[in-house]
């Protein structure tokens, strides 16, 4: 039988397999040997133990299309990061850390800025402006009116989406608004089991269909982009994109290089100075990162 883990806590993986509900599942002693641990996200195929008390054992890990390392999950579709537009302002240089660190990893971002509700018409045309050239689409909500939410559940279907964004947003409400009660099969695990009540929040997976699933990606308050070189950072400012062949040296990483065309764009506004700011910023811990 197929399913997806949903959760792992000491030991026990909750594999969520449609039309079937989740069954507490152990992995087979032979993942330890090959050193592969199963992950939240991850495809399985599990061996049905009891029906009745729904348990199981885990006996084959799918190839994974991705992983993020923090957290520690697998075959994430999409990331859907949360930002307010006020109370609080957006924190762009941790916003634009959020669209690097998911370009790294080839995984597609759908930019949600919240509050619609309470926003002024220059807060979100300020954002419409920075984030209009950033390589993904936009989407301006209110999780308190319901503004937009239609038009959220609609880009969920049938995928995996890593939800993220720092607390205050409002992030908290879109995910208890798209996790409809018919399929809180989860909420039976603590029941269940009193294993990790008492323990460090865990990443978890919530179907929201038949064939989507949210992910509420606790822990990122701060991210540091440093698993790729200074050199490489350019490639995920999509933006610059149009103007890397009008410089006058090639390779030129858009810092101090003179006859650069991405500085130029700068100046005449086809590259918005906030994002700009946000590269040159990530560059230089980039380039002052102790190598060992």
């Amino acid at each position: 039988m197929r399913g997806k883990i949903l959760k792992g806590i000491a030991g026990f993986y909750y594999v969520h397999v449609v039309e079937s509900g989740v069954y507490e599942c152990k992995a087979k002693g032979i993942f330890r040997k090959e050193k592969i641990k199963p992950l939240v996200g991850d495809d399985v195929e599990i061996e049905i133990l009891n029906g009745q008390e729904k348990t199981g054992n885990i006996e084959t890990v799918y190839p994974r299309c991705n992983e993020l390392v923090r957290p520690a999950v697998a075959n994430i579709d999409q990331a859907l990061v949360v930002f307010a537009i006020t109370r609080p302002s957006p924190h762009f240089n941790l916003l634009d850390r959020f669209l690097v660190m998911m370009q790294s990893k080839d995984i597609p971002v759908i930019l949600c800025f919240n509050k619609e509700d309470i926003a002024t018409d220059p807060q979100v045309k300020e954002l419409k402006e920075i984030y209009a050239r950033c390589g993904c689409p936009l989407l301006f909500t209110s999780a308190r009116s319901g503004q937009n939410l239609d038009q959220l559940r609609e880009v969920l279907k049938g995928r995996t989406t890593a939800i993220a964004g720092p607390s205050g947003v409002g992030k908290s409400s879109i995910i208890n608004i798209l996790q409809p009660e018919a399929n809180m099969e989860t909420g039976a695990i603590s029941s269940k089991i009193e294993r990790g009540k008492h323990t460090t929040r865990h990443t978890e997976l919530f179907p929201v269909g038949d064939d989507a699933y949210i992910m509420d990606t606790p822990g990122f308050s701060s991210l540091y982009v440093n698993d790729f070189d200074k050199e490489k950072l350019k490639q995920y400012f999509p933006e610059f994109a149009p103007f890397e062949g009008t410089c006058r040296f090639h390779g030129c990483d858009h810092i101090h290089e003179p006859g650069c065309g991405v500085k130029e764009a700068l100046e005449r506004g086809l590259i918005h100075k906030v994002r700009y700011k946000s590269y040159m910023e990530m560059y230089e811990e980039l380039k002052n990162k102790r190598r060992y």
